[in-house]
């Protein structure tokens, strides 16, 4: 029986670099990650960057010690409730284990993370287009983030620079 362990990443440890890069990359391929492979200079900057900001956590899903999950967040702070929060800015599960529960151990161990450094929320964004993850955000407890019903809820938008 397999066993699914969830581990931080240690973004200077070379197994943990190339799994985060790995799966990073096949979610960058996915028609709900852009359908593009990451490019090769990020794929070399990408864990020593990571290494480098204050408030990065990821976790790696391991299944007989082969990578087939990760969440990528980064902490930030709600003004409103002068707290820290924990955002989730991405969370891929290979295709061949999705529907098995690793994207909700991997929230799990977000969350977690987030109660230990006294976080007031997560926070995450998804397509409109994106049925599963949905469902799954759903079941883990998300919902649409807003204030009162009649100023409709958020919407996420995006600048490119």
């Amino acid at each position: 029986m397999s066993l699914l362990q969830v581990k931080r990443v240690d973004y200077l440890n070379a197994q943990d670099a190339q799994a985060l890069v790995l799966l990073l990359d096949a979610y960058a391929q996915d028609p709900m990650g852009g359908g593009e492979a990451l490019k090769p200079e990020a794929s070399v900057r990408l864990c020593h960057d990571l290494s480098q900001i204050a408030g990065a956590i990821s976790f790696i899903a391991w299944l007989d010690q082969k990578p087939i999950g990760l969440i990528n967040c980064f902490e930030g702070y709600s003004t409103f409730k002068a707290k820290p929060l924990l955002n989730v800015h991405d969370i891929a599960v290979l295709a061949d284990h999705r529907g098995q529960g690793v994207g909700q151990a991997l929230l799990q161990a977000a969350e977690a993370h987030a109660l230990s450094r006294g976080c007031c929320k997560l926070t995450l964004e998804v397509l409109s287009g994106n049925a599963p993850a949905m469902a799954s955000y759903k079941r883990f407890g998300f919902a649409q983030y807003e204030l009162d019903p009649a100023a409709g809820q958020a919407q996420f938008m995006q600048k490119w620079l």
